[in-house]
């Protein structure tokens, strides 16, 4: 039997790469045999490598419009790579253009024009890009998706962080360009007050990004761990098996403590993303608030949904 050439496309964000992992594990299991390379982006190249599901990682540096030379470097690599089908699990205007970069077109499974596997399916798009992804991939045979629970992704310095268990991960951070999905710090504040009013350890997750609101967060207040800027995304399943729960905004952290089987209450700004979109598929581990304003997302809402975890 010929060994086949298989290219995924997967090129961002955080929490999208996260639920696309599962179809990724799927479309290796379809394709035991085969040459799977996957084509991503420079943030998730380590991870891409780590999960084991790919024979090769390609570094797409996604050339501007008018970057002609960046063009012709990727058309270049597609068709050297003599690929036999394409999986597209990014499906955007971008890498539907990708589809005409090959000199020879091999078998696409996606939703651009003149693909061979063609999801034309309104409900794609309409939903979790994870449930999208299974519709998808199914025109291909590929069915029984689950999401990918991160076992392979194990934390190193976890010994090192002083964790007092029973603990809840405090996730209060979000991309700089979207201040508005950051609840306030005053409301954090208020639960990891209470948390450790019943002998819980808040513990503080985030990049070096996050800083300035995590520091505002346990100014005064004895008991939080801060971990910003200590811990890897390797190291937060670990963390977030061991966790009571975790709470936070909608955020790629929040969506790995999701996967890994770890409680979560989010908070969602529908001016930018909405539970429905979202959310981690649902679940009883699940608990989702969604509102114009995160300031009418009350503590006490929020407290109640921890309470009960901490109760079970």
């Amino acid at each position: 039997m010929t060994r086949k050439n298989i290219l995924v496309i997967k090129l961002g964000a955080l929490g999208d790469f996260i639920y696309a992992l599962g179809p990724m594990a799927a479309i290796r299991k379809h394709h035991p045999a085969d040459n799977v390379t996957l084509l991503t982006t420079s943030p998730f190249e380590k991870m891409a490598k780590q999960c084991g599901y790919f024979n090769d990682v390609l570094v797409d540096k996604k050339p501007r419009t008018f970057d002609i030379s960046g063009w012709l470097r990727l058309r270049h690599t597609l068709n050297q790579r003599k690929f036999d089908r394409v999986y597209d699990l990014q499906n955007n205007d971008r890498t539907s253009f990708y589809l005409r970069l090959f000199s020879l077109r091999p078998e696409w499974v996606g939703a651009a024009k003149g693909a061979s596997h063609r999801n034309t399916s309104p409900e794609r798009s309409s939903g979790h890009a994870f449930t999208g992804h299974c519709q998808t991939l199914a025109l291909a045979g590929i069915k029984g998706i689950c999401l990918d629970p991160l076992n392979w992704m194990t934390g190193e310095n976890l010994p090192e962080y002083r964790l007092q268990k029973p603990y809840v991960l405090v996730v209060s951070g979000c991309s700089p360009e979207h201040p508005e999905k950051r609840w306030p710090v005053e409301y954090y504040r208020t639960i990891i007050s209470r948390l450790i009013s019943q002998n819980v350890q808040p513990v503080l997750l985030g990049t070096k990004d996050d800083r300035l609101a995590t520091e505002r967060i346990a100014h005064g207040i004895e008991g939080v761990l801060d971990l910003t800027g200590k811990t890897s995304l390797s190291d937060i399943p670990d963390l977030a098996r061991d966790a009571v729960c975790a709470v936070g905004n909608d955020t790629g952290p929040m969506h790995i403590c999701a996967v890994a089987g770890c409680p979560v209450v989010m908070m969602f700004c529908n001016r930018t993303s909405s539970i429905k979109m979202h959310a981690p598929p649902k679940s009883s581990d699940v608990f989702a608030f969604e509102a114009h304003n995160l300031e009418d997302i009350f503590p006490q809402m929020v407290w109640d949904k921890i309470q009960n975890l901490l109760n079970v």
